[in-house]
């Protein structure tokens, strides 16, 4: 078998949480008497770690580095309480996994979201289908800067080009380029096939399913 393991990410590919970051945020905003927003809109804030969807939430006026700061600790605050409330996997992501485990194939899910907050619901929603949960712990090694994800291959002891990154954003697709580790994209997450494409992707699936074929 050419591909010996698997790096997720996290929102957009495994689980659905849209809901509980958008819900998250709105409330820190209504705290503030600030505009709230959709969660379309959101969907385009997700994908670069939470202090810039706070920076991109803000109104423009009130966008300072202390401000950013302020409401990105209250953001924390906030969505570490409600995380997993709304927060699912897409349909088909537990059957793949379960498959995926039978197959002795390593796993592990790399997210620019706040290492805590990753591992607290790889851990809920995941329990013992990863071999790691990595979140952001610094700015300078959010994706697409690949470190981690090369961390982990060595972790692993498999060459990179042996590992399938997939992801659902244009960030997924530049980190797996970045890691020489082949880019998989899906169409169900928050960001088109097209920019997927763009930004790398050798393959985007519509079906969890369809990463077996890939393997």
């Amino acid at each position: 078998m050419k591909f010996k393991g698997i790096i997720f990410d996290l929102d957009g590919t495994l689980v659905n949480s849209l809901e509980d970051i958008s819900d998250a945020m709105n409330t820190v905003l209504t705290g503030l008497n600030y505009p709230t927003h959709t969660y379309d809109t959101y969907q385009y804030f997700i994908g670069s770690g939470l202090r810039n969807l706070v920076s991109k939430a803000l109104p423009a006026s009130n966008n300072s580095d202390e401000q950013i700061e302020i409401c990105f600790d209250c953001m924390i605050n906030e969505y570490r309480e409600v995380c997993t409330i709304k927060t699912k996997p897409y349909e088909g992501i537990i059957a793949l996994l379960d498959d995926l485990v039978s197959r002795d194939i390593k796993l592990a899910v790399f997210s620019n979201k706040a290492d805590e907050l990753t591992k607290k619901i790889a851990l809920e929603i995941f329990p013992g289908h990863f071999n790691a949960a990595i979140g952001l712990s610094t700015e300078e090694l959010k994706k697409p800067n690949p470190f981690e994800a090369l961390e982990i291959s060595k972790k692993w002891n498999l060459k990179p080009e042996e590992i399938l990154f997939v992801g659902d954003s244009d960030i997924d697709m530049q980190t797996a380029v970045n890691a020489n580790m082949f880019p998989v994209g899906v169409s169900w997450g928050y960001r088109t096939e097209e920019e997927l494409i763009a930004s790398g992707a050798k393959v985007v699936i519509n079906n969890p399913s369809e990463l077996i074929e890939i393997l």
